[in-house]
């Protein structure tokens, strides 16, 4: 294999494609990046054996072939190329030259046939949307996802294709994060399917705010293709938990805030809570919003907000980072705050399809 390319390119591939790279692995070879030219250029692919990423760029290609290299080691020899073009030629026994200017790498790599073959879709559905919609709902639902391994089936997001609409859930049990946008699709090809957190994460890097993006969804795997990659991803096992019988169906109360002066009141007041079950009390009154914490041995912390409220004085306590991550992934300038009582769950909802589930904490007066 033969082939040139530009500094910018090849270091914008191996960036999009290395974060699925292990740094422990008990195969050398997913360690490694595998190269193989194209017609037009140059593919570019990682896998972990859970997910998979792909993607190409443009490359001149004197001569055919392929190979595998270390893919961080890579990608540090690269960034710290000039910006000049790089001439990379690998022989029959897998070491390949790198020669940029008056810089020249020799890196041993491995045989192709020895990196795991890309996932394969027969029999798939397949759905099309727009890449700004998906990202914005990824973005608005992600947080909310668990982290305990022992609930597996909450380690993702619940993508549901029903009714033209699809659907994102993200939940681990305290709170629960929903979004909804409309595409059309056949009714045959209605489904539900668990995209585990990690294949989330890379799929969150790769998406963009222009053109579509592909989602194909086989019995066990789904791919999702835009922008000239393509991520592959084993889909996470189980049935995910009838999440419509948490929300609750119709609020008492409905506060509207500015949620930027509502964020950054929680975060002040928030610095005097000390661990995860801490919390901080929203007391309201009369136009009126009282946020506190109190910790015993370390203080109190006291913020008052002024929000069109006239129902009856009460207050509610909530984990205060659980309350703050839908604030700061909403690009909304307001927010409401739909209420019941001190123990039923408080709901965050905007003026387009969102919804956020928290649980109140129970805390002494």
């Amino acid at each position: 294999m033969k082939l040139a390319v530009t500094k910018d390119a090849l270091l914008d591939g191996l960036q999009r494609i290395q974060n699925v790279v292990s740094n422990r692995s008990t195969l050398p070879v997913l360690t490694n990046v595998l190269l193989e030219t194209t017609e037009t250029g140059l593919r570019l692919t990682t896998t972990d054996l859970e997910v998979a990423v792909r993607c190409e760029i443009a490359a001149q290609v004197e001569k055919p072939g392929a190979t595998t290299l270390p893919a961080r080691r890579l990608s540090a020899i690269v960034r710290e190329l000039p910006s000049a073009e790089i001439t990379l030629e690998t022989d029959a026994k897998n070491i390949s030259s790198i020669r940029c200017g008056a810089s020249f790498f020799k890196i041993y790599g491995l045989a192709k046939d020895e990196f795991p073959p890309f996932p394969t879709f027969p029999d798939a559905k397949t759905y099309t949307l727009k890449q700004s919609e998906l990202r914005d709902g990824l973005r608005k639902t992600s947080y909310a996802i668990s982290i305990d391994e022992t609930r597996y089936v909450l380690n993702g997001i619940l993508f549901s294709f029903t009714e033209n609409k699809l659907t994102l859930v993200a939940t681990d049990g305290r709170r629960l994060a929903l979004f909804d946008c409309d595409i059309e699709f056949p009714k045959s090809q209605e489904r539900d399917f668990i995209v585990p957190t990690k294949a989330v994460t890379e799929l969150q890097r790769i998406l963009s705010d222009d053109g579509e993006i592909q989602i194909t969804v086989g019995e066990n795997l789904a791919s999702f293709q835009v922008n000239g990659a393509q991520l592959a991803t084993k889909l996470v096992e189980g049935n995910y938990p009838n999440y419509r019988q948490v929300i609750p169906a119709e609020a008492k109360e409905r506060v509207t805030m500015e949620r930027e002066v509502f964020l950054n009141c929680i975060r002040r007041v928030s610095l005097l809570s000390t661990d995860k079950t801490s919390s901080v009390r929203l007391a309201f009154s009369k136009n009126n919003l009282d946020i506190t914490a109190n910790t015993p041995e370390v203080g109190e912390a006291r913020e008052s907000l002024a929000v069109s409220y006239k129902g009856r004085d009460f207050s509610i306590a909530f984990n205060p980072e659980f309350l703050m991550d839908p604030l700061r992934n909403l690009p909304d300038d307001e927010v409401h705050l739909d209420l019941i009582d001190e123990m039923s769950p408080g709901v965050v909802k905007i003026n387009t399809p969102f919804l956020y589930v928290l649980m109140p904490m129970r805390v002494s007066v």
